[in-house]
This record gives structure tokens, C-alpha cells and sequence, in this order.
């Protein structure tokens, strides 16, 4: 089963999970079947139907959008990171 790490600020909408067991052949059914689980947190993640663009995915370390992005296919072993993008500064 693919797991996916869940940033700290993010946890609240998981229940406080760290990580979350999910189940699905590719990154999008991987997310989707996250947001299944975790209502809370699709808002958070998703603008429509599509990933905000501040939102980085990675696949065992790898950035998503560089491989086959939503459609990569993953492996029961697979872990995904969610990375939101920081911005700020003066």
C-alpha cells in the first residue's frame, strides 16, 4: 500500500496523522483516495479538480510534474510527500 507523508501544517485535517496508508495505481487515484479519507483536507490540496499550484507532490523523493505528473504510476512500496510551497519576505 502507498503511503503518503503529510506536512505539519496539514495535519490537522488528517487527525493529526503524519501518515496516511492510501490506496490506488496512479498519484491522482493515490490523492483522490486521500481525500476520500480526509474530506477536510481536499480544500486544502485542490482548486476544482486541479492540484493548486502551490502544491508539490513527490514520489519517493522524485517531483511528480517531472515524471508523468497526476498519471504516474506508483508501487505498493511507493511513498508520496505533499510539499506545499513556502513564499514570503520582504
Amino acid at each position: 500500500m502507498t503511503t503518503i507523508r503529510i506536512p505539519t501544517p496539514l495535519r490537522p485535517y488528517t487527525g493529526g496523522s503524519g501518515v496516511v496508508n492510501v490506496a490506488g495505481g496512479t498519484v491522482a487515484e493515490a490523492l483522490a483516495d486521500l481525500t476520500r479519507q480526509h474530506p477536510q483536507l481536499r480544500p486544502h490540496l485542490y482548486e476544482g479538480d486541479e492540484l493548486r499550484s502551490f502544491v508539490n507532490v513527490y514520489l519517493n523523493k522524485e517531483d511528480v510534474r517531472g515524471l508523468q505528473g497526476p498519471q504516474t504510476t506508483l508501487k505498493g512500496d511507493d511513498t508520496l510527500m505533499i510539499i506545499p510551497s513556502i513564499a514570503g519576505g520582504a
